[in-house]
């Protein structure tokens, strides 16, 4: 069970904050704190919390009004989420939600290698051994920030952000692995392309990549279909 007041390691609850008088924002030191937290507040199924919104660092608790703020608080703090909700692996590898397909000839592809003493044959080998899971979503529509990728892979924004980054590109930064889903500027590392088709308003929903789902990566040599 997500949520038990019998987890005697709990993770803690963040710093709360009052955003505006709708909602909530409670703070947390990691990646994996914010993941825990909003997967045990969907199924807590508070009332009056219309939307658990998940990002880097912090969730956001949209409210139906203001009267729910201090309610909600009082139950936040009885909440108890063990922390190897955050830990527990992505499905196993072939079991992943999504499969997309990579060209890995990104313009970054060697400074990555650079930056973590690894080939290229090495990298594409860790960016395809197993699924991420969607953590959040952010940036632009359709970007999602895909989390619990080979940790040997971490390497820092660029420097210097292009002004333009072709859509379908596919990038690290940080923690975090992503694809651009329109051309737009971008500090990533540029590791490869995809056509995987990101955002499309007649599909249900929209996004390819929601939070909670897994992504499974995978290499191939011709342009992606």
């Amino acid at each position: 069970m997500t949520v038990s007041a019998e987890v005697m390691d709990a993770m803690s609850l963040g710093t709360v904050h009052d955003y505006g008088d709708h909602a909530l924002l409670l703070d947390f030191d990691g990646t994996d704190e914010v993941l825990a937290w909003s997967e045990a507040l969907r199924e807590a199924d508070l009332i009056g919390v219309l939307d658990v919104v998940p990002a880097s660092r912090s969730v956001l608790l949209k409210l139906a009004g203001p009267r729910y703020q201090a309610a909600t608080r009082a139950r936040l703090e009885k909440l108890r989420v063990a922390p190897m909700v955050a830990a527990a692996p992505p499905a196993a590898e072939g079991r992943a939600d999504v499969t997309i397909d990579v060209v890995y000839d990104g313009e970054d592809l060697d400074e990555v290698g650079r930056l973590t003493g690894l080939s290229r044959d090495q990298v594409v080998a860790l960016h395809t051994a197993a699924p991420m899971r969607v953590g959040f979503g952010g940036f632009s529509p359709g970007f999602a920030y895909l989390v619990g990728g080979d940790p040997r892979l971490q390497v820092p924004r660029r420097a210097e952000p292009r002004t333009r980054v072709p859509i379908g590109s596919v990038g690290l930064a940080g923690e975090f692995s992503g694809i651009y889903p329109r051309e737009s500027p971008g500090g990533w590392q540029l590791i490869g392309h995809t056509d995987a088709v990101l955002w499309d308003v007649e599909r249900d929903p929209p996004a390819l990549l929601v939070p909670g789902s897994t992504v499974q990566f995978r290499a191939i040599t011709q342009e992606p279909r």
